[in-house]
């Protein structure tokens, strides 16, 4: 896969969950921290409201606009900054995929969907750490046609669900994490600092050298092999790399290799010579003595010792050839 699609794909966990509220002013909720690993989104459908985030001033949102709160970190929405605040119970069940709510008081509504991917810890990528705690994507007219088109059919699905919608609300809830990030990489956020990894993902000479990671972590790359891909020289290119990625060629191919790994003994039953074959390790012994230098364990322990993930919900509960080979 290519790196962005490979990114979310190790990193999700379990299912995503949605919910659509209508809520009728004055209204305020809080929504707690996520408890482990998450993240969270919501999108204004109708009305205007208000986010009032953990620092900073309150951001007024308006149709279209998408949050992102990749982090998972508690956050208020509101009718007005100056609303009483209720707090969201977000229960310790397993969330519904999707739901429908009606919420708050007796005036003007606004209608929110909104909802939460659970994350792998151990897989969390550099690229979600690197974006701020809450990334606004606010509506442009003609701006973000895919984006929009996902959010239309998706907040269309959860309020009239028909057949197969488990499975198309599940799919769409993917393809907005991805257009969601995709959006914001490919963005010029003139409000806001843009980390290295962003500039990565739009410098064509990385990015090359990142898919080819990506597609084939086994692959005995060298620092020249990888160069060759991204269309520069040896030291050019470990130099851009290492600038931008924030660490060197080999040091980003052995961490990816394995966090796969890591992946690998958590989600399936592969013996070890599998899966040290699979992220390119010659031998398990080798492979072993790189996993410990890396999660303090030997891939065995961690295998039995991993478990897992707590439930993610931040919706209101009425919403029911490289050193290591």
């Amino acid at each position: 896969m290519d790196l962005l699609s490979d990114v979310i794909a190790s990193m999700r966990v379990g299912r995503a969950n949605s919910v659509r509220v209508e809520w009728r002013a004055p209204w305020g909720h809080a929504f707690p921290a996520a408890a482990g690993s998450a993240a969270g989104f919501q999108v204004v459908l109708q009305g205007s409201c208000w986010l009032l985030p953990p620092e900073g001033e309150p951001i007024a949102l308006s149709v279209g606009d998408v949050v992102f709160l990749p982090q998972g970190h508690a956050y208020v929405l509101a009718d007005s900054p100056d609303s009483a605040i209720a707090t969201a119970d977000c229960g310790d069940g397993e969330p519904e995929l999707f739901a429908s709510a009606v919420l708050g008081g007796d005036g003007p509504g606004t209608v929110l969907l909104g909802g939460g991917y659970r994350l792998d810890p151990s897989r969390l990528h550099p690229i979600l750490r690197s974006l701020p705690e809450v990334v606004h994507l606010p509506a442009r007219l003609g701006h973000h046609p895919e984006l929009r088109a996902a959010v239309d059919l998706l907040g269309a699905e959860i309020d009239r669900p028909r057949a197969g919608a488990d499975l198309l609300v599940s799919s769409l809830l993917d393809m907005l994490l991805l257009l969601i990030l995709r959006t914001w990489f490919d963005g010029s956020h003139e409000h806001c600092k843009v980390d290295n990894w962003a500039r990565a993902l739009t410098d064509p000479s990385i990015r090359a050298a990142l898919d080819a990671i990506h597609r084939d972590p086994a692959a005995p790359w060298t620092v020249e092999s990888l160069g060759r891909e991204a269309g520069l020289s040896r030291a050019a290119f470990s130099r851009r790399f290492t600038q931008l990625v924030g660490q060197p060629p080999l040091g980003y191919l052995t961490w990816w290799r394995l966090s796969t790994a890591a992946h690998l003994l958590r989600e399936s039953d592969a013996p070890l010579g599998e899966i040290s074959a699979r992220v390119g390790y010659g031998s398990e012994f080798a492979f072993a003595n790189a996993f410990k230098r890396e999660y303090g364990l030997a891939p065995g322990k961690f295998r039995r010792e991993s478990c897992r993930l707590p439930t993610i919900s931040a919706l209101p509960d009425a919403a029911g050839t490289a050193p290591a080979r």
